[in-house]
């Protein structure tokens, strides 16, 4: 099985059309399946028309997928339940750390900054918990 998710925002370009291509043709080579996924959840960056003009770019070069192009902005029930039930099961934790302020940092990966509640009111980012080799309880970016 292979699938292609553009974001629709704007025309489709040439580096774009050659992960289609190869995405197509490994699914076919392998005898699979090839769905779109059009990733329209970054509604301020969403170009009206652009997801026609994507599918009809995708017909004109011989691509065709094998089931109803899925649109992730009629799924938002099924990601709000996903990460609640990562919550319930404290999977997750939230940052107000901003990229500019992380990536000043430059340490490799995410210093903890917010692990026990975010450093100040205002808008978070969701982060997940995960264990690193010595069984500490880190996250990731």
């Amino acid at each position: 099985m292979g699938r292609f998710a553009p974001s629709p925002t704007g025309h489709l370009h040439l580096g774009s059309l050659f992960a289609a291509v190869a995405s197509f043709l490994d699914a076919r080579r392998n005898e699979g399946r090839w769905l779109l996924r059009m990733e329209d959840i970054d509604t301020p960056r969403v170009v009206p028309g652009s997801a026609d003009s994507i599918l009809r770019t995708l017909e004109a070069f011989g691509l065709h997928w094998d089931s109803d192009v899925v649109h992730q902005s009629d799924r938002l029930d099924r990601y709000a339940a996903a990460l609640a039930r990562l919550e319930r099961l404290d999977l997750t934790f939230a940052c107000s750390c901003s990229r500019r302020e992380l990536e000043a940092q430059e340490a490799d990966a995410y210093p903890g900054t917010c692990r026990g509640g975010p450093a100040r009111p205002g808008p978070t980012a969701t982060r997940f918990r995960v264990d690193d080799l010595y069984g500490d309880r880190k996250s990731v970016v």
